[in-house]
């Protein structure tokens, strides 16, 4: 009896295994981002950034974070691009390589480091590191906190076999708009976000996917001016930025964005 029953557990088992593996084979992400964003500067208009350029500073982040803030000001200018694509956006790339060209890696370096201390971008430093790149404004990005769970959900303990399990992340970032002329800060933005998935798949919630969502709260609130908000799945724009970012098997047609088309 015991080993009929034992059978017919574990066949019980790869049943339910197979159901939830066919089931759950593309995982859906359930998230949830909160703002908390200052007024635009009465100084500064967002018309600006039609004509005048904005470069993308790299993250920075605390030294036990290091590493999870690379390639966060690539995704943002991917955002940009979707949300006001008459923007003048300097990527990235293309900012540090005109700050080492123009031989100002060691101020940039300098420059960083007092502002990941302080919060605040020497004006002086500033300036001169923006005549090199050619713009009137930069984004720069923090990473605040970052932390990833996982944890069994349906499993049987005596085969040993794991049916689900919760795959979470929580990150925060700020986002802050400067102006390089007058050293004003122009616009900030602190954002949380909370976003997991259930699946039998091995995949983790990804750092990409967590934070396109949460920078494209920041530039909602942003292009909408709102001051705090809490965005869902159900907002389909920002949903689709999660979505853009997984594999798929085929590609697809890519969804035309009005670039003037406000973020709700």
């Amino acid at each position: 009896m015991r080993q009929v029953s034992a059978r017919s557990a574990a066949c019980i088992g790869l049943l339910m295994l197979s159901i939830l593996g066919t089931g759950c084979a593309s995982s859906l992400y359930g998230w949830q981002v909160r703002t908390n964003s200052t007024p635009v500067s009465p100084s500064f208009s967002p018309a600006s950034l039609e004509q005048y350029p904005v470069a993308l500073f790299p993250a920075v982040t605390l030294a036990a974070l290091r590493g999870n803030e690379v390639g966060l000001a690539h995704y943002l200018g991917q955002i940009l691009s979707k949300i006001r694509s008459s923007w003048k956006i300097v990527s990235e790339a293309e900012t540090v390589t005109r700050i080492n060209r123009q031989g100002l890696a060691a101020e940039y370096t300098r420059m960083r480091a007092d502002y990941d201390q302080s919060n605040i971008l020497d004006r002086n430093s500033l300036r001169r590191i923006a005549s090199a790149i050619g713009v009137r404004y930069v984004f720069q990005l923090r990473l605040a906190a970052l932390t990833q769970t996982m944890t069994d959900r349906w499993k049987i303990p005596a085969f040993d076999v794991r049916m689900s399990q919760t795959r979470s992340s929580i990150v925060r970032l700020s986002l802050q708009l400067w102006d390089v002329e007058t050293g004003e800060l122009v616009w900030a933005s602190l954002a949380e976000t909370n976003m997991a998935n259930e699946a039998v798949s091995q995949d983790p919630v990804y750092l990409e996917d967590i934070a396109r969502v949460t920078l494209g709260s920041m530039m909602a609130d942003f292009v909408n001016q709102k001051t705090a908000s809490t965005y869902t799945p159900v907002n389909k724009f920002l949903n689709d930025l999660v979505e853009e970012a997984m594999p798929r098997e085929k590609p697809e047609q890519e969804k035309i964005i009005e670039p003037d088309k406000k973020v709700e």
